[in-house]
């Protein structure tokens, strides 16, 4: 049984003015989703500013994610690492804190080969009981899940289940379904490609697009698992424009500007990553405005 079908929120973690997290905001939000349609929480990844939260905090947000969704929808939790064993500690954690499954992103930097990533997830898989998603995002990581990899480790551990493709590859990811024979739990990792990766046996999308519009993303991927093709696409095709401006920076600065022009109050970002460049605001608050979102 698949962890969830259709959307899952990669949900922004909010800020206080002093960079502390925002845990009433955070409970606040994932209200928001949950009465919006998201089926799935997914916390503390990318766009959740994971790599900036400390080992501590970054339990803490996720427990505080389990709490304060009480079993409504499930929670996966990114739990991914350049170094394996804080992987395994953090999924471990994650596990502990009651997540219906982990989502994993290969490890950055260290680039390791296509047997050390069958290595690094089989060890992770051992030490845990929980499903994993591996997450696959090369333009981030510079490290790549080929195929038969992906196949490898989906035959060999009971428990790695699925992968968020975010490779921007669609060939890639048809070849990844087949050598799975489309049973896969295959997630989109972008917002533009939902659709076409569903089309091969895709069962939704860890998505950007729905802080902003949760009943939206929700609503097109329950379109097309029900049968309306047409509805889907058209949903889709609508929604690029604003995609495209959600990633005119590096994710995810433009989504928390969004949700602070909808007056959201989701705070700052953490160091590394800086406000939104005023070049690019009207060009997001023109898109958000096309596509019906009210600012404040």
């Amino acid at each position: 049984m698949s962890i969830f079908k259709g959307a899952g929120i990669a949900i922004v973690t909010p800020m206080n003015d002093n960079l502390e997290v925002n845990y009433d905001k955070l409970e606040e939000i994932i209200e928001m989703q949950i009465a919006g349609g998201t089926d799935c929480i997914v916390i503390a990844g990318t766009t959740g500013e994971g790599s900036t939260l400390t080992i501590e905090e970054h339990k803490q947000v996720i427990k505080a994610a389990v709490e304060f969704t009480k079993k409504r929808i499930p929670v996966v939790a990114g739990t991914g690492s350049n170094c394996t064993q804080t992987a395994i500690e953090l999924s471990q954690d994650a596990q502990n804190a009651g997540v219906d499954g982990v989502l994993v992103v290969t490890p950055y930097y260290n680039k390791a080969t296509q047997g050390g990533l069958i290595k690094h997830y089989s060890m992770i898989a051992d030490a845990i009981k929980v499903p994993i998603i591996m997450y696959n995002v090369p333009s981030r990581t510079g490290c790549n899940i080929q195929p038969q990899t992906a196949a490898t480790l989906f035959h060999t551990k009971e428990n790695i289940v699925g992968m968020k493709d975010a490779t921007g590859n669609i060939e890639q990811g048809v070849h990844t379904m087949s050598l799975t024979d489309g049973k896969l739990e295959m997630y989109s990792g972008n917002d533009d490609q939902v659709i076409p990766l569903m089309s091969v046996g895709g069962l939704g999308v860890i998505s950007v697009l729905s802080n902003v519009a949760p009943k939206y993303v929700h609503d097109m991927c329950i379109s097309y698992l029900e049968g309306d093709t047409k509805k889907a696409m058209e949903m889709q095709l609508k929604a690029y424009p604003l995609i495209k401006q959600l990633f005119c920076e590096v994710n995810p600065i433009p989504v928390k500007a969004a949700m602070n022009f909808m007056g959201m109050n989701v705070g700052p970002l953490r160091m590394p990553l800086t406000q939104l460049e005023k070049e690019h605001e009207e060009g997001l608050k023109a898109a958000m405005r096309e596509f019906g979102l009210k600012l404040a």
